[in-house]
């Protein structure tokens, strides 16, 4: 076990060299979709539990998590995205165990955009039209735990962007490795590298465009088809701990955390949260994260501050490991008013 999680740290430390912070390439990476978190619980942590995700949330943050569920999880979201702008985030989530040590999970994320006015040259302020952007993920994710103690994972996603006559589609990958240790698994290790793909580009008829033929006195017209610059994925490294702390005949569970998180695209950030847990009924959570180094204006993070949620979780009967939960979290934003996260989950 010793080799496996040496061998794995020297991977992963190995490859965020390659994807360290850097400000300078602001604003280069496309599909940024791909960094929302639509699921509550996670959110309120500001997607800082790397070591300590699990489930079907995990496959949006560290997919080595995916296994640690009873048998089966279905999760259904909703994202109101920066409030003010009218964008929602709407995502649903299955994962199956399969025997005692493997796990499969299956989530599907779109980004709704709202009614956009059309708008041409001739007509500015708008042509009484209106359209909207289709940007999908499917994801797919496989974890794989050994002795309860190591799990490893790996989920292909597929990214859809595509408006009437112009689209462009990708392929993802995400791996990560978890490690727990202590009496009680107290203590979390969780390492991730996610969005990892080759470059995306735009085709379609909208890129093309119609000129006069010369010498023909525009009697006839020559179509010329432009080419899109290709745009990489955003591709994040997160390495994270967790530490859990018992109370009361383990009725009260609090957990901390902390997260590093290296942007390829942007400034690095740092975070802290911790969880409060009551007998897994209700859980209180809070985090803060912030840019590392300094910051020019314009050079933010979107999400940096203060994040918190809470949860509810109501069992299907008495005694039953059967559950419902119901997530809130709230993301504060530079710029806009926050987003609000809600989650419905059932557990079996």
């Amino acid at each position: 076990m010793k080799r496996v999680i040496t061998t794995s740290l020297i991977f992963f430390f190995a490859i965020s060299l390659s994807y360290a912070g850097n400000p300078d390439r602001q604003g280069e990476a496309g599909a940024g979709e791909l960094l929302f978190n639509p699921w509550a619980r996670s959110a309120g942590l500001h997607t800082l539990g790397t070591a300590s995700i699990r489930g079907v949330e995990s496959m949006r943050l560290n997919i080595a998590g995916l296994g640690r569920i009873n048998k089966t999880e279905l999760l259904i979201a909703n994202t109101r995205l920066f409030t003010g702008t009218e964008m929602q985030l709407n995502a649903v989530g299955f994962a199956q165990k399969i025997g005692e040590n493997s796990a499969f999970g299956i989530s599907l994320t779109s980004v709704d955009f709202g009614e956009i006015p059309v708008t041409t040259t001739l007509q500015p302020e708008g042509t009484g039209g209106t359209f909207s952007p289709n940007f999908f993920h499917l994801g797919l994710g496989y974890s794989y735990t050994y002795a309860n103690k190591i799990s490893v994972g790996l989920l292909v996603r597929g990214v859809s962007e595509s408006l009437a006559n112009v689209s462009a589609f990708g392929i993802a990958l995400d791996a990560g490795v978890q490690y727990v240790s202590g009496e009680k698994e107290n203590f979390k290790l969780g390492i991730s590298l996610r969005n990892v793909g080759s470059p995306m580009r735009y085709s379609g008829e909208g890129l093309s465009f119609e000129v006069d033929n010369p010498g023909t006195n525009g009697e006839y017209k020559i179509t010329f088809d432009s080419r899109s610059e290709d745009f990489e994925l955003p591709s994040v490294l997160n390495i994270g701990l967790s530490y859990d702390y018992y109370f009361g005949d383990d009725q009260i569970m609090i957990r901390g955390l902390a997260n590093f998180t290296s942007n390829s695209f942007s400034q690095d950030q740092l975070g802290v949260g911790g969880e409060l847990y009551f007998k897994d009924f209700v859980a209180l959570r809070a985090a803060y994260k912030k840019d590392i180094g300094s910051v020019n204006e314009g050079e933010r993070n979107v999400y940096s501050g203060f994040a918190a949620g809470m949860s509810l979780n109501l069992p299907l009967s008495k005694d039953s490991d059967r559950k419902v939960g119901f997530d809130y979290a709230y993301r504060t934003t530079d710029p806009f008013r926050g987003t609000h996260n809600f989650t419905v989950r059932l557990t079996l």
